[in-house]
């Protein structure tokens, strides 16, 4: 178990949470680096990342009781769990930035990039009018998880959907500040910063994966709704992670244990063209969310919320190395699991 005083990792979340939390937290997630050779009192890029990814995955089970449970299972039995990527979308309109914020991935590629991960793939997701950008991190890119950002392409879709689709994320504002962009530009270029820094930086980028728009009108969500259920999805739940991801030995038998336990486990396990990459999910927990309606007024409804999923990565046969990619029917398998039932 990690030592709460010995590491920056450590100290970064819990600067955020708190000892006991960050205990709980990092002693979750295997493959947690020991040293990453920063000088005593600075964090490096490899430990900020490691932070950024644990307060993630902590805040995935917050919002995903399935997982949440899934999860505890696991560490009650001893284990730990391998967190291969985390998910989350965004949207690209044709010609404008999303309100304040960059256009779709470029705004998280601000982020990912300065802590050490490059673009590895690009998916296209054509059923969905998504496209997919698998970032890879070069420090460790067997351990360190990555991250698959998707980008919904609005000027695919009709004009009452990209009218609909300005109503509704025009208002997204930026929550990088100038600490937290300075922080990141500082990682990129010497490759450490102080922790003093470091950590009002991770709250900030912490704060970009979630939701930076205003409560959308019911009429517009139900509009996006009718012609793409990730729009809609976004609509809500903004760029929080849409899953996070559990490497697992054989992910065959976790899907029928799981289901075994009455779980919410989808119906097959999806594998890639090359055989290699097989993954299979839990439906995505329904969560309550507001919407403004023709008059102005608050209502409730049930919605998808985001969902925790399982992977199986075998070995390249000459290269031996863990086959890190993804696979565009897979991934479009995957995207089913926040639809409504």
């Amino acid at each position: 178990m990690i030592d709460m005083h010995d590491t920056a990792i450590a100290r970064l979340v819990e600067g955020l949470v708190g000892p006991a939390a960050a205990q709980e937290t990092l002693a979750r997630i295997a493959h947690l680096p020991e040293s990453t050779g920063a000088p005593a009192g600075m964090a490096s890029r490899l430990d900020f990342t490691w932070a950024m990814n644990a307060a993630l995955f902590a805040d995935l089970l917050e919002r995903v009781p399935s997982g949440r449970a899934y999860v505890a299972d696991r560490i009650a039995a001893g284990d730990r769990i391998r967190f291969d990527h985390g998910a989350l979308r965004t949207v690209r309109f044709p010609s404008s930035a999303t309100g304040a914020l960059p256009g779709g991935i470029d705004a998280f590629r601000r982020i990912l990039e300065p802590l050490g991960y490059r673009v590895a793939a690009v998916y296209p997701l054509p059923r969905l009018r998504m496209t997919g950008f698998a970032f890879r991190h070069l420090g460790d890119p067997e351990n360190v998880p990555q991250f698959f950002v998707s980008e919904l392409d609005v000027g695919q879709f009709d004009g009452a959907f990209g009218a609909a689709a300005h109503r509704v994320f025009d208002s997204s504002h930026d929550p990088l500040d100038d600490q937290a962009k300075a922080v990141l530009a500082r990682f990129a270029s010497e490759g450490v910063v102080p922790l003093t820094d470091a950590l009002p930086a991770l709250r900030t980028i912490l704060a970009a994966f979630d939701r930076q728009h205003a409560m959308p009108a019911l009429a517009d969500y139900e509009a996006l709704l009718s012609q793409s259920a990730e729009a809609a999805w976004i609509a809500t739940e903004g760029n929080a992670f849409n899953h996070v991801t559990d490497r697992v030995d054989d992910v065959e038998q976790v899907a029928g244990q799981q289901r075994a336990l009455g779980r919410p486990i989808k119906d097959r396990v999806e594998v890639s063209a090359n055989g290699r990459v097989r993954q299979t999910a839990f439906r995505a927990d329904p969560v309550l969310r507001f919407f403004r309606d023709a008059q102005g007024r608050g209502v409730e409804r049930e919605v998808p919320g985001s969902f925790y999923e399982f992977i199986t990565r075998d070995r390249e046969p000459l290269s031996r190395k863990l086959d890190l990619s993804f696979d565009s029917a897979n991934a479009t398998g995957i995207f089913t699991m926040t639809r409504a039932a």
